[in-house]
């Protein structure tokens, strides 16, 4: 059900895509447009798991730096079925962790210095079951796309800007004039509020999948409890552009408007998982 309504949903997005392209230049603003997001696109897809690493000053570890770390990646992602990936230690106080990667060759599970302070190593196990679910569902991938396509969506709305600026009116260039100016408005919040929906939809998907790697979805539950309060308590210095990569949002002491987060409701989540315990579905 969750990979149908994201399928839903980048379909829908593609179309308006293609649509505010129609609408702001015509056939060549469009191919232009589509042009630029397929290089930034090819860029990402290779290089964005190097970008967020260094970001955040991630580092590889080995089995005997951090052995227990490492046991419980290795042990699940071969419960999992998928390939050993890389684990990283970033140096943060809030407790946190993120999936990365293009891939599941290419697998990458960082964890924060913080969140293996505060869990238990069988809610530590929640988290990984989590991260690995990411990899396996190639989430990396989709939000890759996701955030191509609206980034593209909002370099389309600013060519509506410029051309009404410029005065190009030409129904066949551009369209209609009024038509364009609302499409630079609207266009960028749509594109938006799609992409948050697709992330929100691959997180409660990492969830239950999650729960199912690490063998009880309470791991998990317990695990996120922790980290919500402790992620309003504890900032960290996080790009908004990454928040969707992290297992809560490490910028949630800072957000206001819900409608604009990238994750869903932690007390959601957390009812979704103790329910699956109740029911053993596991």
């Amino acid at each position: 059900m969750h990979t149908l309504k994201t399928i839903v949903l980048m379909v829908f997005l593609s179309v308006f895509f293609i649509f505010v392209g129609s609408v702001v230049g015509g056939k060549q603003g469009a191919t232009i447009a589509l042009f630029m997001a397929l290089a930034m696109n090819f860029f990402a897809y290779f290089f964005s798991h190097k970008i967020v690493l260094s970001m955040y000053g991630a580092r590889e570890v080995t089995e005997s730096e951090a052995p227990e770390l490492y046991g419980i990646v290795r042990r699940l992602a071969h419960k999992a079925g998928l390939p050993m990936p890389k684990v990283y230690i970033i140096d943060s106080e809030q407790p946190n962790a993120f999936a990365t990667g293009r891939s599941p060759k290419h697998g990458v599970v960082a964890v924060t210095t913080g969140i293996m302070r505060i869990l238990s190593r069988e809610e530590l196990e929640g988290v990984i079951g989590h991260e690995l679910a990411h990899i396996k569902h190639r989430d990396i991938l989709i939000s890759t796309i996701a955030a191509t396509i609206a980034g593209a969506v909002s370099y389309l709305a600013q060519m509506a800007m410029w051309a009404n600026i410029f005065g190009r009116h030409d129904d066949e260039e551009g369209g209609h004039p009024i038509v364009a100016l609302l499409m630079m408005i609207i266009a960028p919040i749509i594109a938006m509020i799609i992409q948050l929906a697709i992330s929100r939809s691959r997180e409660y998907a990492a969830d239950e999948e999650g729960a199912e790697i690490a063998g009880n979805p309470l791991y998990l539950a317990n695990a996120l409890k922790k980290l919500h309060y402790a992620s309003q308590a504890i900032p960290m210095d996080a790009n908004p552009g990454t928040a969707h990569l992290f297992i809560v949002n490490p910028l949630s002491g800072k957000t206001i408007m819900k409608l604009l987060s990238t994750h869903p409701p932690i007390e959601e989540r957390i009812e979704r998982l103790e329910s699956m315990a109740r029911g053993g579905r596991y």
